[in-house]
């Protein structure tokens, strides 16, 4: 069948309709190729025990619509449309297909195996809800406490945080001021004044100077644990806070805590946070890692204060392997908080507002978006940090300041001296024990003043 066409040009063209029935061949769509390949790996599936047929390389495919004779368009020839098969086209895309929905099931799998971001939050907030909150009363008598929390600072710049222990001693970790200090000479090379009043900005408040260090420890003992600590004689001819030794406390077992800092060398903030016990440790860590699927840049394990702090560089899942399995802070208190760098020497306070440990630091981390966040942080039991002062005072014949500790009256005093009895029984090398400074020690124990309560009728 032939039709006359407009005139173009003075030539004439005919449109020839090779089949009615069978319209030109078009490209599958997406949609057709998904559920082409779905039905083909369907069949190939109950095939693939079989050898497959032998397939020639150089196959080719002819359109059945196109016509053997070739036309002819003002006198050349139209070039004939040739289609050449992928070699084992259909392997392949049967292969990738099951690929592809293996994939898309293990996704689904961890997608509702994982509860998502909001209700986690949800999850975790709700859970600390009743346990963070705090009487009225009892965070009246944190904010009294508070007063004796300070700043550290090491040439005007904070270095960290620290509190009023006993007389005119502020205590603080070591790691805040090992870098200026000279342990040999018990001397310090920067001026380091701490500040009690810096709740709101201001540059006028010159602080107090510290005058010397009276102790120090920093590193690890015979047993493996970790000692974090010094204290701090300050020069001070004014009236003080409280000193915290009046409200100390052992570890608690389980409850809320508070810690009262200076985080990111901020002004004074207050934190309530729950304590993470030694059996649900891994459960917090391998919540972190599921939170970072791409891996993780860690820093070192403890806050640094204004030192740079020098971290690995690299994005790695061994971080948190690493948190799990670390037994040189297993003695520590455990907690999740947002006291971060700067924070360090903060004191720790139980839910009966009794000062039980020292904030010290935290297995901190950079995410794949740049954000610093923290595992674990953990705390020094005060305890233990008592103990080791009164030791080393006791070893160096310090009895000045040995005066001033036993000066101050505490209800778990009778407890502390029987653990330092016991802590110096246990030494390897009774040789390196000062029998003669112990006796003068113990003998200033037995005739401190001790304030007897008075019977009212």
């Amino acid at each position: 069948m032939s039709n006359l066409v407009d005139d173009l040009d003075g030539k004439m063209f005919k449109i020839k309709l090779l089949n009615k029935s069978s319209p030109p061949d078009s490209q599958p769509s997406s949609l057709d190729d998904a559920y082409a390949t779905q039905n083909e790996c369907q069949k190939s599936d109950s095939e693939r025990n079989q050898d497959p047929p032998q397939q020639s390389n150089t196959t080719e495919s002819v359109n059945v619509n196109t016509p053997k004779k070739k036309a002819e368009l003002d006198g050349k020839k139209a070039a004939e449309k040739v289609l050449r098969e992928i070699p084992d086209s259909k392997k392949m895309r049967c292969d990738l297909s099951s690929e592809f929905q293996d994939w898309m099931k293990g996704s689904k799998l961890q997608q509702e195996s994982r509860p998502s971001r909001i209700q986690s939050l949800l999850r975790v907030e709700y859970g600390k809800s009743d346990k963070t909150c705090r009487e009225v009363k009892t965070m009246k008598k944190l904010m009294d406490l508070s007063n004796s929390v300070c700043q550290v600072r090491i040439n005007v710049k904070a270095a960290g945080s620290g509190f009023l222990l006993f007389d005119k001693f502020v205590l603080t970790n070591g790691h805040v001021v090992k870098h200026i200090y000279n342990e040999s000479t018990r001397q310090l090379n920067e001026r380091v004044t701490v500040h009690f009043s810096y709740e709101s900005p201001d540059p006028k408040d010159p602080g107090i100077a510290v005058e010397e260090v009276a102790g120090f420890e920093y590193g690890s003992d015979g047993s493996g644990h970790m000692h974090d600590w010094a204290l701090l004689k300050i020069n001070a001819d004014q009236k003080l806070p409280d000193v915290l030794l009046e409200s100390f406390g052992f570890l608690p077992k389980i409850d809320g805590i508070c810690i009262i800092g200076h985080p990111d060398g901020g002004v004074k903030k207050i934190d309530p946070c729950l304590l993470i016990p030694t059996e649900n440790r891994n459960q917090v860590v391998e919540r972190h890692r599921l939170e970072n699927p791409d891996g993780v840049q860690p820093y070192e394990h403890r806050y640094i204060g204004n030192e740079s702090i020098q971290s690995i560089q690299l994005v790695t899942q061994r971080f948190f392997e690493g948190v799990k399995n670390n037994e040189q802070y297993r003695q520590t208190l455990n907690y999740e908080s947002c006291f971060y760098s700067g924070s360090s020497g903060s004191p720790v306070f139980d839910g009966h507002c009794n000062v039980v440990a020292m904030h010290s630091g935290g297995y901190v981390y950079k995410n794949v978006r740049g954000g610093s966040q923290s595992v674990i942080e953990f705390g020094y039991p005060l305890s233990i940090i008592v103990e080791h002062i009164i030791v080393q005072m006791v070893d160096k014949g310090m009895f000045d300041v040995l005066k001033q500790y036993l000066a101050c009256n505490y209800e778990h005093q009778e407890n502390m001296m029987a653990n330092v009895k016991k802590l110096v029984e246990s030494r390897n090398n009774p040789a390196v024990i000062n029998y003669e400074n112990w006796k003068t020690f113990f003998e200033l124990f037995s005739q401190r003043e001790v304030s007897v309560p008075m019977d009212t009728d």
